[in-house]
């Protein structure tokens, strides 16, 4: 069976590539990975909204950890977005706290980790100077990606 990692955020674009990850595991017969990226700052931002409500109505979460929170909304978005695809799928969530200079590490090393066949990801419209200088995750893991990769431009 083939395993496609599909990375996402809460963005429409990757709104938008999940559904075509989603497509192409349907038709590929594929297990689907969704890396569930957010930084760091993102994370210990959503932890402190969380204990502010805790505090303001005195209540407690079940889940506060970032990378369970992380999981939570991954789990959330990935069956609202294939639930329009016509039959089953089997998903896997992967969570990841990163800062976004390693994320293509972070994918590459997924990738390898969990012997995934296809990469499925956003890339930013740059030009080549822009590339240069501040890198470019898509490109990066064009280049050291062992297998095809989709990539969505924003």
């Amino acid at each position: 069976m083939q395993r496609a990692l599909v990375v996402i955020d809460d963005t429409e674009a990757h709104r938008r590539l999940l559904a075509e990850a989603g497509e192409f595991a349907q038709n590929g017969n594929a297990e689907l990975v969704v890396l569930a990226w957010t930084t760091p700052e993102a994370a210990e931002d959503g932890n402190d909204a969380i204990e502010w409500v805790e505090r303001m109505e005195g209540t407690k979460f079940e889940e506060t950890d970032a990378t369970a929170m992380t999981r939570k909304f991954a789990e959330e978005f990935t069956k609202d977005v294939l639930n329009d695809i016509d039959g089953d799928i089997d998903v896997r969530i992967e969570p990841v706290i990163t800062e976004k200079d390693d994320l293509d590490d972070e994918i590459l090393s997924a990738a390898e980790r969990l012997a995934c066949d296809h990469t499925f990801l956003i890339g930013q419209k740059r030009s080549p100077t822009g590339k240069a200088i501040f890198g470019d995750i898509a490109q990066r893991v064009l280049l050291n990606f062992d297998g095809p990769v989709t990539v969505l431009m924003e």
